[in-house]
């Protein structure tokens, strides 16, 4: 199942073409796709019986929204591919090292982001999204709590992230727009494997990171059992699972993303997210 939202509705996706959730149930089931998750495995059963005829509206990638659009709790996790670790000059960790990102920074998957004042950064990371209320879950069950797999980018001001004894990690990464995700959530029996996906991540058309997920140091099932050993995780919450090598703080020279540019970030069977950036005087409220 592919989980979208098309212009603030709920709806399963099919290729080129979606299914609106609440009118094809006839409303049994909601449009918010926060409503859904938190009945998830009746909503994935009910998608599993659609037939072909009910995919009647066109997919425009550019009105797709952030598949969870309010989640409750976002966790991001530091150094959880080897290459990276090494690049930022760290062995890899023994123990998941975990930040947030506040909630309020969550977007869709086509956005423009206002650059702030500072280095801004770029990190592409595969996104899990909690699927049930789970708390001491152990790793060999973890994946029956995730909803499903997303792809998202940690956009990151350095300056704010790295000021400070302890850093700032958790307020760095949370500027608006700073959590682009989708395009979509897709559930882990659509992968011939959703532990070993390429991700990739491009700055205007070249691949500056590249690495498949099985290199994290704690995959998927270890981070939720992980997590939930220490505290409950709700519906909807956001596990941003970790970036591969090729930030741009660890180029020599360094490079940070400055107006104009264009960011691509892709996972395999999930899809890819495009983020493009301007100077802060270029943004005007609604």
């Amino acid at each position: 199942m592919r989980l979208g939202v098309l212009d603030g509705r709920a709806v399963v996706v099919n290729g080129d073409w979606a299914c609106d959730i609440a009118s094809a149930s006839r409303g049994l089931l909601s449009r918010d796709p926060m409503t859904l998750l938190e009945d998830w495995l009746r909503v994935r059963d009910w998608a599993a019986g659609l037939p072909e005829k009910v995919y009647d509206i066109p997919v425009d990638p550019n009105a797709l929204g952030a598949p969870v659009p309010r989640p409750r709790q976002v966790f991001a996790v530091a150094l959880n591919y080897p290459p990276h670790a090494a690049e930022a000059g760290f062995t890899p960790p023994e123990e998941p090292l975990v930040f947030t990102k506040f909630p309020s920074c969550i977007t869709g998957p086509h956005t423009t982001v206002a650059l702030p004042d500072g280095k801004v950064d770029w990190e592409v990371e595969l996104v899990a999204v909690i699927g049930r209320e789970t708390y001491r879950v152990s790793e060999d069950r973890a994946w029956e709590a995730v909803a499903g797999l997303t792809v998202g980018q940690d956009i990151s001001e350095r300056v704010t992230q790295l000021q400070g004894k302890p850093a700032q990690f958790s307020i760095g990464k949370s500027f608006p727009g700073f959590g682009p995700t989708g395009p979509v959530l897709v559930t882990a029996d659509e992968f011939d494997n959703p532990d070993d996906l390429e991700i990739t991540g491009l700055l205007n058309g070249r691949a500056v990171q590249h690495d498949r997920t099985k290199s994290m140091v704690f995959p998927v099932p270890e981070l939720i059992a992980r997590l939930s050993a220490v505290l409950p995780l709700s519906p909807g919450d956001l596990v941003f699972t970790g970036t591969p090598a090729g930030v741009g703080n660890r180029m020599n020279p360094p490079r940070y993303l400055t107006a104009e540019d264009d960011l691509v970030s892709r996972i395999q069977g999930i899809g890819e997210i495009h983020q493009r950036f301007t100077a802060p005087e270029d943004i005007h409220p609604a």
